[in-house]
């Protein structure tokens, strides 16, 4: 009789042995798979050096920018001596070549504006402002038509219409190149009549 008790207690004990085995390497495996998520989602860890930014760079001063504008044609510019104050990045311009006359919203005025762009990002924003001026100009045109009469006389009205101009040509940056680089419009000259 003891024989018996003890062959039917030890595969009792082995089931239980096993089971416990089972539930060890499950809760093992779902304790690695989780944290191996949370490691590649960047949660846990060391973070991973930035994978470098796509579309255009941003240009320390000084630094050679590979995309830059070919200079005209029998001028060659003096090079540029930088501050040691202010951003650590370069700024570079792109004047619209036309002023852009509107009428404002509401109202029987007009404001006739000159702009520039300007980008710390390297020469390809330059080149897509002028690429896209058409479709800028547009988009600036409506943004203008869309202006309060009352925005143009305040400070702070023209620098939320700079801001909006600002939006309105990345905006189209981002449409046609999936970019936008432009930092800030703007005014070179200002006429309300």
């Amino acid at each position: 009789m003891s024989d018996k008790n003890d062959k039917s207690a030890q595969p009792k004990k082995r089931p239980k042995l096993f089971k416990m085995l089972l539930m060890g390497v499950l809760l093992a495996g779902a304790g690695g798979g989780t944290v191996f998520g949370l490691m590649a989602a960047g949660i846990l860890g060391d973070q991973p050096a930035k994978a470098e930014e796509a579309g255009p760079q941003l240009v320390l001063k000084g630094e050679e920018d590979s995309f830059a504008p070919p200079a005209k044609a029998g001028k060659e510019a003096a090079p540029v001596v930088y501050g040691e104050g202010g951003s650590k990045y370069r700024t570079a311009y792109h004047s619209f070549a036309e002023e852009f006359t509107s009428n404002l919203r509401n109202t029987d005025a007009l404001v006739q504006v000159s702009l520039a762009a300007s980008t710390r990002r390297d020469g390809r924003v330059l080149m897509w402002l002028a690429e896209h001026e058409l479709a800028i100009r547009s988009r600036i045109l409506v943004a203008l038509a869309d202006t309060p009469e009352e925005d143009i006389y305040s400070p702070e009205g023209k620098e939320r219409l700079q801001k909006r101009l600002t939006k309105a040509v990345n905006d189209v940056l981002v449409e046609q190149e999936g970019f936008g680089g432009v930092d800030a419009v703007h005014f070179r000259t200002f006429i309300v009549q």
